[in-house]
Order: structure tokens, then C-alpha cells, then sequence
């Protein structure tokens, strides 16, 4: 059985278009104490879950108190073919503690956006009322969620879906689908057992302190650095160029994406020993990569030069803040591969498609990076990475006669962690300034990916 079909796709973008544009905000509480809405869903299942479609729509949505005091409100949302009967929790707030601000205890914020932490939807068809899929939100975010499907009288299926990828599918449920209408969260999640991956829906926002103050450290450097082509900082503390290594015009100069990724590292590695890396080594191949055929272009087409590039700068970060055994490749890049099934929009149609993962002389494509990095937020919370971007491509200034050949043109910092809010975030860092993920993601459709990962520090000093 398909995980969306046909209208129920529909219906999603519907929702996603919906939700999309309200901001996530919340410190969520560990799955095991979301407050438990059975008794709330017996109460209601006859009226809202079972009652014909054009009764269910006609009714006013109501707000209904827990025994815990939270609020919940129950309503009915229809697209052309389908409708949601939705139990929403009220959305609360709350922020810990940091270095500059107190912790804020959580607060209700009177309202009910329908993914707030503990809320409930079932999915049924307009025509005939059947119930086709049931959606739970364990995190305050529209982008991670548990569904179920009914695949027999007696059984039903399980998906784990975190920012469009598809974590788990088709965990077994040994209940019938109606009987899911009136289940306690925890007794349905104990019925996946261990297949169910817990720790994606609950983050230790402590381990991501040192990440905020590493963050929060480089932030205003930024404003004295400028882009410039081909511009990096040599070990003496000169703009140079990377090409040539001579001097920039001290009127014009600055950093390109590759010298502003070696003045990070540079400023994590300083305060421990006291001097900047040399431009030439970091320029050397590294690792496998390439064969007989691009060794022909490797000069004139420049095609590994991201690549190699972060590979050098991590083999000496890992050096100096793990262990010379942490030089190798194989302890720093990324190769781990969490899903293999990917919900991909295309013009606010969304399709599910097979995600291969880490790929040799590739990396990963681009469109599963967000799901990617909530993982290795949660997997790896004290490391953050550097990127190199590539794509295949013929040559620029003679497209004619020339093969496409994969070449690494762009470099960055992507730092993924959890904020004092508990919220997931993706700070990224290139070419002189911070961007958003959303900009540096839709800038590469089609496009590649490689990570290596770098350990966080607290000190920073360009």
C-alpha cells in the first residue's frame, strides 16, 4: 500500500501550505509524559470519528480540557476529496537556560496549530467516510510525525516521518485500525517496541550548549569580513590569493567560500596552538577520489578542489582536537545513511521517492540534507560539519568538446543542533556571511553533498 495516494496528497499540500507559515516554538516534553487525550478521543469517537462526513463537517470546533488542565480542540478541516478531524493541543512555549538568559518556564499560548506536541488527526474520505491514515505530532514541529494505515481488519501499519524522510516504514501494529482511534500514545508506541527510533523525537537540549556558544561566538566577526574571489588568510595573517598565494589588493580584499571555511577552522584550532594553517597543503589531494579518466582534467577543470579542500581542513581539526588516529578519512567524513525513502515536493506535489544515501564520489543528494542533518544533530550532538558542494558540469568557458565531469565548486559550515526553545536549526555559514538553510539548499537542486564532521569548541578566535 502506498504511504500517500492520489487526493490524500493533496490534502497534505493543503496542510503543509497551512501550517508552513506559523513558526515552531516550544520545549517539548519526553514522549513518555505527552498527557495522555484517550479518554478525550472515547469521548468524541462516535460523534467525530465515526459520524457521517457531512455531520462531522458541519459541527463548530470545541475546546475540551485534559485532567493535566491542557486544552485541546476538536475540529474538522475538508479538502475536495477528504477531511481531518483534528484533536490539536494547545502549543506551549518555554526556553532553558543559557549562558546570557534565564530559563522561561512553559506557558500556554492559546493556540491550536494542529502539529502542537500530543496532537491527533485522522485522515477520512468525503465519499464514503472510510479512514485511510492517522497522524500523531511527538515534537511542537509540523515537519516530524508518526502515522499509522490500516492494512487488515486486525493490523496496522506504523511510518516514522522526520523533515520529509520516511525514518521508519511499515512498522507493524498488531491492532486493528478503529481500535487506534481510543489508545493511550505510549501503549501504541510499545507495540512497535524497539523498531520505533525514540531518540529522534527527544533531543537533550543540553548537549547543544557548547554549539550556541560556538555560534554565538562567530556571529560578530562576520561583519568585518568581506567576499572576494579566490581570497583566503595565509598562516602569517595576509589576504592572499589561494591561486598564487600573492597578496590581495588591500582595498578589495577578502574571503571566497574556500578561505572563509579555512578562516573557521583557523579560529577553532588558534587558541590551542597558536597559529594559523598553511594554503598549499589544504589545496593536496586527499582520500580516493576521481580515476584514470579525470586525472586528465584535474588541473585545467580544478574539478576536486572542495572536496579536497575540507577534507584537509578536517584531518587537521580532527588532529588537533581528537587524536592524529582521527586523521584518517574514514573517522571524519559522513557516510551513515538513516532512511532510504524521501517525501520530495515538486511544485507542491509531494511524491515519495528511494533516497540512496551517502553515494562514492558523490556524497548525498542535496534534497534529503534537512532529515540528514536532524539526525546527526541528534546522533553526533558535538560536531558540526563542512560541505562541499558539487554537481556534473561541463566547462564553463568551453562547453563544446568538453566531458561533464563532477566538480566540487562550493564550500560551507553547516552547524545543525537545538535551540535554548528546544527548536532544531540549521546555522549555515559561507562565503563571508551567514545564510539560511532554506536559501542554501534550494540554490542546488540536483546537486551533491559531502560532510566531513568537525568536533565543537567554545573558543573561537580568527
Amino acid at each position: 500500500m502506498p504511504i500517500i495516494e492520489g487526493d490524500m496528497l493533496k490534502f497534505f499540500i493543503f496542510l503543509f501550505i497551512l501550517i508552513n507559515f506559523t513558526p515552531v516554538f516550544g520545549l517539548d516534553l519526553p514522549v513518555s509524559r505527552i498527557s495522555d487525550d484517550s479518554l478525550l478521543r472515547i469521548r468524541f469517537k462516535e460523534s467525530w470519528m465515526l459520524e457521517t462526513p457531512s455531520r462531522v463537517l458541519s459541527q463548530r470546533s470545541i475546546i475540551e480540557q485534559l485532567e493535566t488542565g491542557e486544552r485541546v480542540q476538536i475540529s474538522a478541516q475538508e479538502n475536495n476529496n477528504e477531511f481531518m478531524v483534528l484533536f490539536s493541543r494547545e502549543l506551549i512555549r518555554g526556553r532553558a537556560e543559557t549562558d546570557t538568559t534565564a530559563a522561561a518556564e512553559r506557558r500556554a499560548t492559546g493556540q491550536f496549530p494542529g502539529w502542537a506536541q500530543g496532537s491527533w488527526m485522522l485522515i477520512r474520505r468525503k465519499d464514503t467516510g472510510d479512514p485511510t491514515l492517522i497522524r500523531v505530532f511527538l515534537r511542537s514541529d509540523q515537519n516530524m510525525y508518526i502515522q499509522f494505515r490500516p492494512i487488515s481488519p486486525d493490523r496496522s501499519q506504523m511510518d516514522v516521518v522526520i523533515y520529509g524522510a520516511i525514518i521508519a516504514r511499515s512498522i507493524p501494529v498488531a491492532v486493528g485500525f478503529e481500535r487506534l482511534y481510543t489508545m493511550r500514545l505510549n501503549d501504541i508506541i510499545r507495540l512497535a517496541d524497539n523498531k520505533f527510533p525514540l531518540r529522534y523525537f527527544e533531543p537533550d537540549i543540553a548537549n547543544y550548549r557548547d554549539t550556541n556558544r560556538l555560534i554565538s561566538q562567530v556571529r560578530p566577526h562576520l561583519s568585518g569580513l568581506r567576499f572576494a574571489d579566490d581570497g583566503a588568510i595565509d598562516e602569517n595573517g595576509n589576504y592572499v590569493l589561494i591561486e598564487s598565494l600573492y597578496r590581495q589588493n588591500p582595498n578589495t580584499q577578502g574571503l571566497n567560500c574556500s578561505g572563509f571555511v579555512k578562516w573557521f577552522i583557523d579560529g577553532i584550532l588558534r587558541p590551542i596552538t597558536g597559529r594559523r594553517l598553511q594554503i598549499t597543503p589544504l589545496k593536496a589531494p586527499f582520500g580516493q577520489r576521481g580515476s584514470s579518466f579525470t586525472e586528465n582534467w584535474e588541473e585545467s577543470r580544478d574539478v576536486f578542489f572542495g572536496l579536497d579542500w575540507i577534507r584537509n581542513l578536517a584531518s587537521e581539526a580532527n588532529r588537533t582536537l581528537r587524536s592524529p588516529s582521527y586523521m584518517v578519512l574514514e573517522e571524519f567524513e559522513v557516510r551513515r545513511d538513516n532512511f532510504s525513502l524521501l517525501m520530495v515536493n515538486q511544485n507542491r506535489n509531494f511524491t515519495v521517492h528511494s533516497y540512496p544515501g551517502f553515494m562514492d564520489e558523490a556524497g548525498y543528494s542535496i534534497e534529503g540534507l534537512h532529515p540528514l542533518l536532524y539526525t546527526l544533530a541528534i546522533d553526533e550532538p558535538f560536531s558540526f560539519y563542512l560541505a562541499a558542494i558539487s554537481n556534473e558540469i561541463a566547462n564553463p568557458s568551453n562547453p563544446r568538446g568538453t566531458p561533464r565531469l563532477r566538480q566540487y565548486y562550493h564550500v560551507a559550515v553547516l552547524i545543525p543542533y537545538f535551540d535554548e526553545a528546544g527548536i532544531f536549526r540549521i546555522v549555515v555559514f559561507e562565503s563571508a556571511a551567514e545564510t539560511s538553510f532554506t536559501s542554501f539548499r534550494n540554490r542546488y537542486p540536483g546537486h551533491f553533498i559531502n560532510l566531513v564532521r568537525i568536533p565543537v569548541t567554545t573558543r573561537f578566535t580568527p
